[in-house]
């Protein structure tokens, strides 16, 4: 077997046992307000916060101001991802507007422009780790995390090696200007709220 053989393989493997998990799950009592997603093969249940939506709704109004109302941007949709058993369900994700639908219904990463990721205090630590190398790995030109515990967001670009080259830092009430990336837009984050540190 060659090496994209193996991949291939590899990929409906991890397909199929995403397909029984996410079965499973629906078939479980999901609290309402309650997010599942599967990160590296473990299932995460992360309640919904206000703090966390208010940032993805003026997330979503920046790209829609941007674009227009039929941009293909999607929020907390199923996309499997490169890597072990991930079906991750990005807080924000814009697809090209080419993208469509796989033979089983979903989106293909290999159609996914750019990710937004809003920390949450129990998952913090997928989005900085096991996310951000899964979207590196499918080559996501940009990827931005906005930290409501930091108060500031980090753009990350030049996906190379299942790792990002480069990193910015922006601070709540600064603007995350994206208008030379893929993106070719103007994020303001003057009206972000945030939250308070779990370790404070």
């Amino acid at each position: 077997m060659t090496v994209v053989d193996d991949r291939i393989s590899m990929a409906d493997v991890n397909t199929q046992r995403l397909d029984e998990w996410f079965e499973r799950l629906e078939q479980m009592p999901v609290p309402e307000g309650f997010r599942v997603e599967i990160v590296g093969g473990t299932v995460y249940m992360t309640p919904q916060r206000d703090t966390h939506w208010e940032i993805i709704r003026r997330i979503v109004r920046a790209v829609e101001d941007r674009f227009g109302m039929n941009v293909r941007v999607f929020s907390d949709v199923r996309i499997d991802f490169p890597g072990h058993e991930n079906g991750l369900c990005p807080d924000v994700a814009v697809l090209r507007a080419s993208a469509g639908k796989d033979d089983e219904g979903r989106w293909r990463y290999q159609d996914v422009e750019f990710v937004f990721e809003v920390i949450s205090e129990g998952t913090a630590t997928n989005d900085y780790g096991p996310k951000k190398a899964a979207y590196a790995t499918a080559e996501v030109p940009l990827y931005v995390i906005a930290d409501p515990y930091q108060g500031r967001c980090y753009v990350y670009t030049d996906p190379k090696n299942g790792d990002y080259v480069t990193r910015t830092r922006v601070d709540f009430g600064d603007d995350i200007d994206l208008t030379g990336t893929v993106a070719d837009l103007t994020v303001s984050t003057a009206a972000f709220p945030q939250d308070r540190s779990p370790l404070a």
